[in-house]
């Protein structure tokens, strides 16, 4: 084989060069940063009682969706997402450049649109009084639901909306499936950018945590948090999530397409791996956690762990025995802070996993159980754990570029 056949064999490098945040708790790199540095966490426990939620901080949508004609036509996770789209262009400095723009990939993960919460409480009070047979809720869709609910409900409008407004026009893809999601959009990023098959990719997801009718969905299998907050370590036995608002996107490109444009990187995006527990017995998940692990080089040495744990269960108990399985490194679970933000949750771990390699520093545990520990050690690697609340497992490695 020729030196020229082996070396084209090799994956390209992948680099983070941007990160676009908004949360609850702040928007940018430097207000979160700081926020963190505060152990700050913002939750609503009254708007929605008995739930507890993450709110969205407050946040200027002009400054990266100018039109109102635009906004207005978005539903508010689409303006979360496009917002959080926006800043990643920024942070990479690709906004408007349209040359780059035009053959950009754009992977987005995303869950359903808005639903209508008069028909919604309409059926369930009829399914109390036993009127909910499917003549009767066939007849209501058929008259009670708007024509444009549906167009509402497409989840790949985020995806055109950062199109319209930003110009990101080559490929576009948008997959479903909550956290799992999260994990494939940059799963897939990666492998196409390792490949040689895409120069450069926005990668993201975004979620309102602040609907009656996700809350309502969630409740019907027993996961939101609820009667008051706490850290997602300190919830068992019982469990459960505080949704929170929030986008997370990053731009990842080939090290050589960075470097030909002068880009300074973040960090490099190393591995992303991801599997299906049964979960049909206990500890298949941590299991899993464990296969994972291998399959991303059993990280060791100035190693930390960001980790997107919901707080339900039993999924988040069997993580932290994955956990406790590997001592001495220091972990961080985003979910206290920013609550869950479902499908953005994975995205959300790269980018502060990123952000952390780049400042050189871990930021402050948050955690009174102790599974948290402070560290002074600058990482140098920090593996991103995400363990959906019902389905899907991945990790990625995220590495300092020295």
């Amino acid at each position: 084989m020729s030196e020229t056949a082996s070396t084209a064999k090799q994956p390209v490098e992948a680099w983070i060069t941007g990160i676009g945040l908004a949360s609850s708790l702040a928007e940018g790199l430097d207000a979160h940063w700081q926020a963190l540095a505060e152990r700050r966490i913002n939750v609503d426990d009254k708007n929605f009682a008995p739930c507890v939620v993450h709110p969205l901080a407050p946040i200027s949508f002009d400054q990266q969706i100018p039109k109102k004609g635009d906004q207005r036509q978005m539903e508010a996770w689409q303006r979360i997402g496009t917002y959080a789209a926006g800043l990643a262009l920024e942070s990479a400095g690709l906004k408007g450049n349209k040359d780059v723009l035009s053959r950009m990939d754009m992977i987005v993960a995303a869950g359903g649109g808005e639903r209508d919460l008069a028909v919604d409480a309409a059926v369930l009070n009829d399914q109390a009084k036993g009127n909910a047979g499917p003549a009767a809720i066939n007849e209501r869709l058929m008259n009670d639901l708007r024509p444009t609910l549906f167009l509402a409900q497409l989840s790949n409008l985020l995806a055109g909306n950062i199109a319209i407004v930003h110009g990101v026009t080559g490929s576009s893809r948008t997959f479903m499936g909550e956290e799992a999601a999260g994990v494939d959009a940059v799963r897939i990023a990666l492998a196409r950018i390792a490949a040689g098959q895409s120069d450069v990719a926005l990668v993201g997801a975004a979620q309102n945590g602040e609907r009656k009718d996700q809350l309502l969905l969630y409740e019907f299998g027993d996961y939101n948090l609820k009667d008051g907050y706490a850290p997602v370590w300190q919830r068992a036995p019982k469990g459960g999530f505080a949704l929170g608002s929030g986008g997370a996107f990053l731009v990842i490109e080939s090290r050589a397409h960075a470097e030909a444009r002068g880009a300074k990187p973040f960090a490099r995006l190393s591995k992303v791996v991801a599997d299906l527990s049964h979960r049909k017995a206990p500890g298949d998940v941590t299991a899993t956690l464990d296969k994972l692990w291998t399959s991303l080089g059993a990280p060791s040495g100035n190693t930390a762990i960001i980790t997107g744990a919901t707080g339900a269960e039993p999924v988040t108990a069997e993580e932290r025995a994955f956990l406790q399985n590997h001592p001495g490194m220091p972990v961080r679970a985003t979910g206290t802070m920013f609550g869950h933000i479902m499908e953005s949750q994975f995205p959300l771990g790269i980018a502060l996993a990123a952000l952390s390699l780049s400042r050189g520093a871990l930021f402050p545990a948050n955690d009174p159980t102790g599974l948290e520990t402070e560290t002074t050690e600058q990482p140098n690697q920090i593996v991103v754990i995400g363990a959906g609340h019902w389905r899907g497992e991945g990790m990625a490695l995220v590495e300092a570029i020295n």
